[in-house]
């Protein structure tokens, strides 16, 4: 039988829709966990940022050097067509993921499909067919694909489309049968959930939060990135929605600078005070609520004043986590056009935020040494170690229990992105 690998870069919709290309390939070929026996091997790929796109494509060149097929799959081949072509077999666009089978049999036809038209499919509608992997505790339910912004930095939006929010009542079956099967941290993901239901007239992510909450079991929720000002915008539901004990008190709102002009450089929709707004309604609400946040360093009209007053927003907000990335010009991007910044200028800027994202890191997390708390074990960690998480979904490295179990630890020790717990 002809053996298929599945390599996975990026995003959890992108490891959604590895679940999905999982499910359908092994119905009629062998799925195998290294390229090393594979016939074929798909690379779900990434094109958020120039080095991780540059990595796949050098990927894919290695693998057809070894006589392997490879079948582009992911964002990169609505982003980077051309060059996918020149590095692969066949490409398939996210929301085509559904035939991937047929893709396959065409490629060992000696065929070459490009299977990158738009289409409107419900992926909710088709996870029964979905296989994940049985590593840890943890199942990602996508809820939708594409997103309403229109990002000038953003090349993903090519990839993905415009939103399209999948059923609400599907999901919940979704998350329904994770739960049934064992999952106990459930990912719901995609582009922007706070964009949810948009595109049918309303924000439906406090509705689907409470749906989810009514499921029986013992299992927690982890709500993927939403932009401050969807966020903003249903703020009183939303936080009502996370009352519930099955939901993690973790909030992923990305401010991206904390400069007004950069913000509307960036057409980022949203202004400095959304962002403080959402997470000091949080913290009111919720104690130990968990705060990350993104933000793009050396966007090409970030003035040394603006990033100065990133600088600032970061140092007083004081987020648990701050992921730090660096302006990456990405192709048919409005920023693409835009001069660069010197980059030792880029990269002391980074440093410096770096810096002080980890100090922040280290001062949070002290407060909870000596404190017990209830955490979930959710997947295996380094050298013996077990990763759990918080109710406000903090990891905590453990030597005992079971993954998918709920135990009782005190925090001994901390670094300044994780816990360090004894039962």
């Amino acid at each position: 039988m002809v053996k298929v690998c599945i390599e996975t870069y990026g995003c959890t919709m992108n490891q959604s829709d590895s679940d999905i290309m999982r499910g359908i390939v092994s119905k009629n070929f062998e799925l195998v966990e290294s390229v090393d026996v594979a016939d074929v091997v798909i690379i779900n790929s990434c094109g958020v940022v120039d080095f991780t796109e540059r990595k796949i494509l050098k990927r894919a060149e290695s693998l057809k050097r070894l006589g392997k097929k490879v079948v582009m799959a992911g964002c990169l081949p609505r982003i980077a067509t051309k060059k996918c072509l020149e590095v692969s077999d066949a490409l398939v666009s996210p929301d085509n993921v559904h035939v991937i089978d047929l893709v396959v049999k065409s490629v060992l036809k000696g065929e070459k499909p490009i299977i990158i038209d738009r289409t409107s499919i419900d992926k909710s509608e088709i996870s029964r067919i979905k296989w994940r992997l049985r590593e840890n505790a943890i199942a990602i339910v996508s809820i939708a694909e594409g997103c309403t912004g229109r990002c000038s930095f953003c090349a993903t939006r090519f990839a993905r489309g415009r939103l399209r929010s999948f059923k609400l009542e599907s999901i919940v079956e979704e998350v329904r049968r994770c739960v049934e099967n064992g999952f106990k941290e459930i990912q719901i993901t995609s582009q922007d959930t706070g964009a949810y239901g948009l595109d049918k007239g309303k924000y439906m992510l406090p509705d689907l939060l409470r749906a989810i909450s009514e499921i029986e079991g013992d299992f927690r929720v982890r709500v993927g990135m939403m932009n401050p000002r969807h966020a903003v915008e249903m703020l009183d539901d939303l936080l009502n929605a996370f009352e519930s004990e099955k939901i993690y008190k973790f909030i992923h709102v990305p401010v991206q600078s904390g400069d007004e002009k950069v913000l509307r450089d960036m057409n980022r929709d949203h202004s400095v005070e959304d962002f403080v707004e959402v997470v000091r309604d949080f913290r009111r609400r919720f104690d130990e609520v968990m705060v990350s946040t993104d933000v793009i360093v050396g966007f090409p009209t970030e003035t040394e004043e603006a990033f100065l007053r990133t600088y600032e927003l970061i140092r007083d907000v004081e987020p648990d986590i701050v992921n730090i990335t660096r302006f990456s010009k990405r192709p048919f991007t409005p920023a693409f056009k835009l001069k660069e910044i010197h980059g030792w200028i880029v990269k002391e800027r980074s440093r410096k935020l770096t810096e002080l994202a980890r100090g922040i890191g280290i001062k949070r997390n002290r407060r909870f040494i000596g404190k017990r708390l209830r955490v979930l074990i959710t997947k295996n960690g380094k050298k013996g170690t077990k990763l759990a998480r918080t109710d406000s979904y903090r990891p905590v490295v453990v030597r005992e229990g079971n993954i998918g179990e709920f135990i009782n630890v005190r925090i001994v020790d901390c670094a300044f992105n994780y816990l360090v717990g004894v039962n």
